[in-house]
């Protein structure tokens, strides 16, 4: 009898179910039904553009198009692609979008860092006028004009510089940096590593997460910058392929004879605009999901400090 209860008590113990109320159930469904419907709302405008960058021209005139190709062809693409050089611009743009993300995500982990350290004097008198620059920014002409003036005029700096460091970047990756522990910074320093040790052979390793999200964001940012090239690169051989075609979407929106643009023409226009915005976005859906797992982590531990 007691060799019974005593494998009675070494029975592991399953906790019984809480039971869910009606109103927790109404709250669940009414979740769902809200998550079906801005998934279907996110994912339905760039599923339209897909189909309509494979359909035929007569096919989106007659507005035949939804989320499925019709009289499926690869002539936009082509024309698209064949045009100028294509080539050279999207090699551009991926040098633009490296050097640009490296440069980005050392400079502004390097200034959060600092900021991390509430011991650290001068970081209440440097920590408001970043703030600051979140809200008020010298203005394009300013901009523009010291641009020109450092002769950066029509180089890759031009296209780099203006962006380098983004000031809400930098505050997550301060949170961030503010929840490692201060015990591996100090076991760290014990072992006789500098400051600069500390930061790149202990921090950085553990930062994996917050530098993956500010990788993805920083060249999303470089990847379809535009403007930049627009105001600072004059030669055609340095153009970001952004640029191009923003060049072919304005050429292709203008009818032969300027102001007697007609509903056909504004619908092949739509035509070669879907091609191009379905070949800017390539690149950044093939990065994601190698950087997914530390997105979402990231975000989190970059948003809240303990």
């Amino acid at each position: 009898m007691s060799v019974l209860i005593s494998a009675k008590q070494n029975k592991k113990y399953v906790p019984s179910k809480i039971k869910e109320s009606n109103s927790y159930k109404v709250f669940k469904v009414f979740n769902t039904i809200l998550m079906i419907i801005i998934s279907i709302a996110t994912l339905y405008p760039f599923l339209y553009l897909v189909a309509q960058s494979f359909s035929s021209e007569a096919a989106i005139i007659k507005g035949q198009v939804s989320i499925f190709p019709v009289d499926f062809n690869l002539v936009t693409y082509k024309s698209v692609i064949a045009k100028g050089d294509f080539q050279r611009y999207y090699l551009n743009t991926v040098i633009y979008a490296v050097l640009g993300t490296i440069a980005s995500l050392f400079t502004s982990s390097i200034l959060a860092y600092p900021l991390s350290k509430p011991h650290l004097r001068l970081n209440k008198f440097f920590g408001p006028f970043i703030i600051f620059t979140m809200y008020f920014g010298g203005g394009l002409i300013p901009n523009y004009v010291l641009i020109n003036n450092l002769g950066l005029r029509n180089t890759v700096a031009a296209f780099i510089l203006p962006g380098l460091v983004g000031t809400y970047y930098v505050l997550l990756m301060r949170s961030f940096f503010a929840n490692v522990p201060q015990e591996l910074e100090e076991a760290g320093e014990i072992d006789g590593l500098s400051k600069f040790g500390v930061f790149f052979k202990i921090v950085l390793p553990l930062s994996k997460p917050i530098m993956a999200t500010m990788t993805l964001f920083y060249m999303a940012g470089y990847w379809s910058n535009w403007f930049t090239a627009f105001l600072y690169l004059d030669s055609r051989e340095k153009w970001p392929v952004a640029y191009y075609l923003r060049q072919i979407i304005i050429g292709a929106s203008t009818s032969a004879n300027p102001g007697a643009a007609n509903a056909e023409t504004m619908q092949i226009a739509a035509n070669i605009k879907s091609c191009c915005m379905v070949l800017m976005a390539v690149p950044i859906i093939c990065v994601y999901p190698f950087i997914q797992k530390y997105f979402v982590q990231g975000m989190m531990l970059g948003g809240v400090k303990e």
